[in-house]
């Protein structure tokens, strides 16, 4: 979570970037990030690039937001990372109206002042299931506009200075998005890529950062084709395809699980069964790993009328604690032997594993 001016509570020495999608960028166990492609630097707006023309965006007075309770921090700099989350309230509605559009802004506003004690509404943009878009944190249109500084926003633990967020009305763990929704977020995501010059590989999701749910399995896993469309719409190369961390969740079965288990046996937690189930004694142990690095659970800061609880999930900033860095040992080397029976690609790995040769392996 984050505080109430949505500044981190972490600090990088967690994992940072490397711990979000690391080999998504070439990060190795000591690495750091390989330079962004030379034909399309980060913060920087290509004049080659087609310029993207600014969408119908209801600002925050429009809708009727509150007043900040506090001043809003404007960083002078741009964000490296656009983010889609969900708002993950159970049942999608079917009113696609510009006024329940608003009503979901304030919503979410009250929740974030009155229920986290944040400042002002965590998420910088609102994108409704009818199409409209809306300002959500005060100050973030004019600041996209400019094109030079970022509105610090609360929409990922963590990560709050390098990222702006947009919340996406609906949940969608099983059902796909409007037509409606898709459009107005590609059109709201070319925009603010390029008012910011940002590579399109940079566009992500919640689950990116966090071990949560958020944006949804089917939002999420068309992320790739948001890209693409964007890039399209930039005139740019499409975007590079990276492997994300996977997402395990209590309840799961299958090869991935016990190859975490072998991994987490090998991190000390003895107790944990190698049975390929996560299930209670699994939950625990990620969760201990968890507390013990200072990550709390984290869902989508929406989620204003959901009772989910993904403590326990292993996502993108707990794999990185458990990927080993040194010569493998036994338990490593069974998690290995699960993941090539899951059919993955074991050649090129040695004793000494890179987190780009486990996102190849888990992928």
């Amino acid at each position: 979570m984050a505080s109430q001016h949505g500044h981190d509570r972490r600090t990088l020495l967690r994992g940072g970037l490397a711990a979000t999608a690391a080999g998504a960028i070439g990060i190795g166990v000591t690495g750091t990030a390989h330079a962004a492609p030379a034909a399309e630097g980060r913060g920087t707006r290509s004049p080659a690039r087609t310029a993207v023309a600014e969408p119908r965006i209801y600002s925050t007075s429009e809708w009727g937001a509150r007043p900040p309770s506090d001043s809003i921090v404007v960083l002078d700099r741009v964000p490296t990372y656009i983010v889609v989350h969900h708002t993950a309230n159970p049942g999608n509605s079917t009113d696609y109206s510009l006024a329940h559009a608003m009503e979901i802004c304030r919503s979410i506003q009250d929740f974030h002042m009155d229920g986290n004690g944040w400042i002002d509404s965590g998420q910088q943009f609102t994108n409704s299931r009818g199409g409209y878009r809306l300002e959500g944190r005060h100050q973030s249109l004019s600041a996209v506009r400019g094109g030079t500084q970022h509105v610090q926003g609360a929409n990922v633990g963590g990560h709050n200075s390098e990222v702006i967020g947009i919340e996406n009305e609906g949940l969608y763990t099983s059902v796909n998005v409007p037509q409606a929704l898709w459009d107005s977020l590609v059109d709201l995501v070319a925009w603010i890529a390029d008012r910011y010059g940002t590579v399109v590989t940079d566009i992500r999701g919640h689950r990116d950062f966090n071990s949560t749910e958020c944006p949804g399995d089917v939002l999420y896993g068309r992320l790739q084709e948001l890209r693409d469309e964007v890039a399209v719409r930039l005139g740019t190369a499409p975007a590079q395809r990276f492997l994300p961390w996977p997402l395990l969740r209590p309840g799961d079965f299958g090869p991935r699980v016990r190859a975490a288990q072998h991994l987490l046996r090998a991190r000390g937690f003895a107790s944990v069964p190698a049975d390929g189930h996560f299930g209670a004694s699994t939950k625990e142990a990620v969760a201990r790993l968890a507390k013990a690095h200072d990550i709390e659970p984290h869902t989508c800061s929406a989620m204003y009328h959901s009772t989910v609880d993904e403590t326990g999930y292993l996502g993108s900033d707990l794999w990185p604690l458990i990927t080993p860095s040194s010569r493998a040992n036994d338990e490593v080397a069974a998690a290995v032997g699960e993941l090539q029976r899951a059919g993955s690609d074991a050649r090129s790995v040695g004793a000494t594993l890179t987190r780009t040769e486990w996102k190849r392996l888990l992928a």
